[in-house]
């Protein structure tokens, strides 16, 4: 039986390499947003997921809101100006934003997401 692994190279993430997640309101501006992040090399690549419900506690109460979830490839050396840009833009008082490791990756996606986190894009 031939694995996908045995297919192609793949590599512990030895690069700093992370996803983060971050939960925001369904109307929120999420394009616009991840461009920005994208073009200041913040972000390799911010996926935008469809509606999803959330419950959660807050303030004492069950609360349930319509959010979209982002899914965002960095560096951890990136987080931190990753962090202060959505909570710039973000309209929540505590907002979601984890990050998660990662643990192996498709050797050459490390590193392209290496070069795409390593300058700013410059637009025409």
């Amino acid at each position: 039986m031939t694995t996908a692994s045995a297919l192609s190279p793949s590599r512990e993430a030895t690069s700093d390499a992370i996803v983060v997640l971050c939960a925001v309101p369904v109307d929120f501006p999420c394009e616009e947003l991840a461009g920005e992040l994208v073009r200041a090399a913040l972000a390799a690549c911010v996926q935008i997921g469809p509606p999803i419900t959330s419950v959660y506690g807050w303030k004492g109460q069950v609360e349930t809101s319509a959010e979209r979830l982002l899914i965002l490839k960095t560096r951890a050396s990136r987080f931190g100006a990753l962090e202060a840009a959505i909570r710039a833009r973000h309209p929540y008082e505590v907002p979601e934003i984890v990050a998660l490791p990662l643990v192996a990756a498709h050797a050459p996606y490390l590193a392209w997401l290496e070069a795409m986190t390593a300058r700013r894009i410059e637009e025409p």
